[in-house]
């Protein structure tokens, strides 16, 4: 991809961090993102030899306060410039991905500049978020997958998990693709399709459900991808639960899982927990452990549905994971909007048709934020408001899923 693009996407991200830099010391609401303190707290203990941990609300690896520990001894602009330039390395990355399934290169160029140019994307990295390194992470593991280099691909996929853990629903997608024949997994996309195109002519029939259950058993990849993808994950839960205890195993994986958040988000689940939660004990965990089956069950779904196509089936399976998850917020829109770039090209949608779903996206979270500023800033009694809008937030979703998938064309691809 031409160099002016990646130079005029920093220069974006770098003007919007020279404007939060001035409106953090000129105005009361702070551009930079609240965890981004959480982040430069944590990276302070770790200076002076100390757990990340002895910060509250700190719930990520310890290998992201070591590595803004120059935000303490050089300057605190720093884990920013990581941020944003990770979120630039995301952008060449799907170029390269779109490339390695067989697009034009106009095609992997429009694909990729959806991401360098979203204002969304440039934002959230310059106000200290660290999702375009998760982003990073999880597309490297995809690029290494496409490229056979099984061994590789695992080493990223187990840093994506370590850093956060919703990468985990890739895990399936991931061991039933590492099932292909090798002549038929190929990165070259025209074998893709057409491996795909007789598994669709063939799917009704029994028989062939009878073989995908057999083939289910390890394999040579499936080995090689789960020996090393274990053996990075666990050294570093390892050595960190060795150097932090309980604290680090539980702040960072298991707080994700047993979490049971009452404040108001966008999940359909928000008012049910809100509550069955108590002073005393919080939300039943039995209630927080339930509330995962219709998203285990879908994941399921998809998984075996399209797992032949790696880019879709990933942002299917995030998309879906966020909208029914027991917490959703804006933050975690990020895991899938980077895998957006990887799908546009094969959608057999006009451009008013993806305009129209864009805005449906738009247009229900607004009827979310009303009635959440309302409760949040005028302290008025919205909660029942809040839930409906949050169903009505899922209808979009659920329907943008619909679209995609009937409009999902791997076929245009070319050799």
């Amino acid at each position: 991809m031409d160099t002016k693009w990646y130079t005029l996407s920093a220069l974006l991200r770098m003007g919007f961090l020279l404007y939060g830099m001035w409106q953090d010391a000129t105005m009361r609401v702070k551009f930079t993102d609240v965890d981004y303190y959480v982040f430069t707290d944590a990276a302070q203990f770790v200076t002076k030899g100390q757990s990340p941990f002895l910060r509250s609300t700190y719930r990520y690896t310890p290998l992201l306060a070591w590595i803004l520990t120059p935000n303490i001894w050089m300057s605190n602009v720093f884990g920013k410039l990581v941020f944003i330039t990770f979120d630039l390395l995301v952008g060449h990355l799907l170029y390269q991905i779109l490339h390695q399934f067989g697009h034009s290169k106009s095609t992997c160029q429009y694909s990729a500049l959806l991401w360098l140019f979203n204002p969304l994307c440039a934002t959230v990295s310059s106000r200290g978020n660290a999702e375009s390194v998760i982003a990073w992470l999880v597309l490297m593991a995809l690029s290494l997958l496409l490229q056979g280099r099984i061994a590789a691909s695992a080493v990223f996929y187990a840093l994506s998990v370590h850093f956060k853990i919703y990468p985990v629903v890739f895990a399936l997608p991931l061991y039933l693709y590492l099932g292909i024949p090798s002549g038929a997994s190929s990165s070259s996309s025209h074998k893709a399709v057409d491996v795909g195109r007789k598994y669709k002519e063939q799917n009704s029939s029994r028989s062939n459900v009878l073989e995908l259950l057999l083939s289910l058993g390890p394999n040579r990849k499936r080995v090689i991808f789960i020996s090393t993808a274990a053996a990075v994950l666990g050294s570093l839960t390892a050595i960190f639960y060795w150097m932090y205890g309980w604290k680090f195993l539980f702040e960072t994986y298991l707080y994700h899982i047993v979490r049971g958040d009452i404040r108001h988000n966008f999940s359909p689940y928000f008012y049910l927990l809100y509550l069955t939660s108590s002073p005393e004990t919080g939300v039943p965990l039995c209630l927080r452990l339930l509330v995962f089956l219709p998203q285990a069950f879908l994941l399921l779904a998809l998984a075996f549905k399209f797992y032949r196509h790696p880019g879709l089936c990933w942002f299917l399976s995030v998309f879906v994971f966020v909208a029914f998850n027991k917490v959703c917020t804006s933050q975690y829109f990020l895991w899938y909007l980077s895998l957006v770039p990887l799908i546009i090209p094969d959608l057999d949608l006009k451009l008013s048709s993806m305009v129209r779903l864009v805005l449906l996206w738009l247009a229900a979270q607004a009827a979310w934020l009303l009635p959440a500023y309302l409760l949040e800033f005028e302290g008025q009694n919205t909660f029942l408001l809040i839930w409906f809008a949050g169903l009505l937030f899922l209808g979009a979703n659920t329907f943008i899923v619909h679209r995609i998938i009937t409009a999902y064309q791997p076929a245009k691809q070319k050799r």
